[in-house]
């Protein structure tokens, strides 16, 4: 662990993080409405997590993509506090079927990726 992940951290943060940023300006979440940019911002945090994990893992690069791609821009992308933020939200407003389509499709979806790719 040195310097080197360090930095590469920092930078798959970053562009992931500024991804999660442009998701939410193109799909704003206001009252009574849907959290797509959270949505999508997780669900691609788990895809792209799960085709390195399965197709990559017996890779040479194996250890230097994990600092960058998984921690840093897997991490940087998705977002539970923000989740978790939203579907309070939706609870407060009393939009109990967007609140439950919201964690069933997103905990579904997620755990889908990861099924759907292992089996490659």
């Amino acid at each position: 662990m040195g310097l080197n992940s360090f930095f590469l951290v920092f930078l798959g943060g970053g562009l992931g993080s500024v991804l999660r940023y442009v998701f939410s300006k193109l799909l704003p979440f206001q009252a009574n409405s849907f959290p797509w940019a959270t949505l999508l911002s997780n669900l691609m945090a788990s895809f792209v997590l799960a085709w390195v994990v399965f197709q990559m893992k017996d890779s040479e690069k194996w250890s230097s993509i994990q600092p960058l791609i998984l921690v840093g821009f897997c991490g940087g992308l998705s977002t539970f506090s923000t989740f978790s933020y939203e579907n309070f939200q939706l609870l407060q407003q009393g939009q109990l079927a967007l609140f439950w389509f919201n964690v069933l499709f997103s905990f579904g979806l997620g755990l889908f990726a990861f099924w759907y790719l292992a089996r490659s």
